[in-house]
């Protein structure tokens, strides 16, 4: 007890004004006995205290926090109040093992969902990248796999389109053949059969469709060629890195 009242004297209270940090040893075998301290010998004989005070199998966490003086304070729990302002968690040798951030205010809650969009963003396109890369190298051995993998698809493409444009012909003669056969009517004074006006309507109609399946096919056309493309640029890409690095060692090995 004569080396822990001498070590008060010294160190101060266990908080002080300024820096108001909390200091607790719970044993003094380790101290030497108290001789005379000059100031400049106080402040490192606090501190060896604190290094050589035994660690106790049942250590508790401590709490680093600023107070509403802004002050800091070191203790066993942080109170409510202060706990929005964050705080560091210290083991029993006072090393800091975890910093709890402050919490945000709304702008840089804002500021931080966009940049946490952004960084979901750029993970997905790597992931994005890593599958067409894989894709690209498990399907193909050189950019004329790939021109050609485009020419059996383009040509697909277009025999429907050729096939789209032969109906629509026939469709188109089929109206002509009714309204040929109505102006005939017309002609003799007859009345109109209303099962070639309805066939005409139906046929008309059936032309539009067409015509629409002929626009979507020439669409998927143009957008398959621009995939194909992009496949081979991005496989030239790959093909630049893999000779890169066939250089380097070649480099390396010599």
């Amino acid at each position: 007890m004569v080396a822990q009242r001498a070590l008060s004297r010294v160190c101060g209270p266990i908080v002080s004004n300024t820096e108001s940090e909390l200091v607790r040893a719970s044993d003094w075998t380790y101290i030497v006995p108290m001789l005379t301290f000059s100031r400049v010998t106080a402040p490192l004989l606090c501190a060896l205290v604190l290094l050589l005070q035994p660690t106790s199998s049942h250590a508790r966490e401590l709490y680093r926090y600023h107070n509403d003086q802004g002050n800091m304070v070191v203790d066993y729990q942080v109170p409510p109040q202060y706990v929005p302002m964050g705080y560091e968690i210290l083991n029993e040798k006072g090393m800091v093992i975890e910093v709890v951030p402050r919490e945000l205010n709304e702008e840089e809650r804002a500021n931080r969902d966009i940049h946490q969009r952004l960084a979901d963003e750029a993970k997905e396109e790597q992931e994005r990248l890593r599958v067409w890369d894989e894709s690209l190298l498990l399907r193909y051995s050189t950019i004329e796999d790939i021109e050609a993998a485009r020419e059996r698809a383009l040509r697909d493409l277009r025999i429907r389109v050729s096939i789209l444009k032969s109906n629509k012909r026939s469709l188109k003669s089929q109206v002509e053949s009714y309204q040929s056969q109505a102006a005939d009517q017309e002609r003799r004074g007859q009345t109109v059969n209303v099962k070639h006006v309805t066939a005409i309507e139906d046929l008309q109609a059936e032309i539009v469709i067409t015509d629409s399946a002929v626009v979507d096919r020439q669409a998927e056309i143009e957008q398959v060629s621009n995939n194909y493309q992009a496949d081979i640029g991005r496989f030239e890409m790959l093909l630049e890195v893999v000779a890169l690095r066939r250089a380097m060692m070649q480099g390396d090995d010599n």
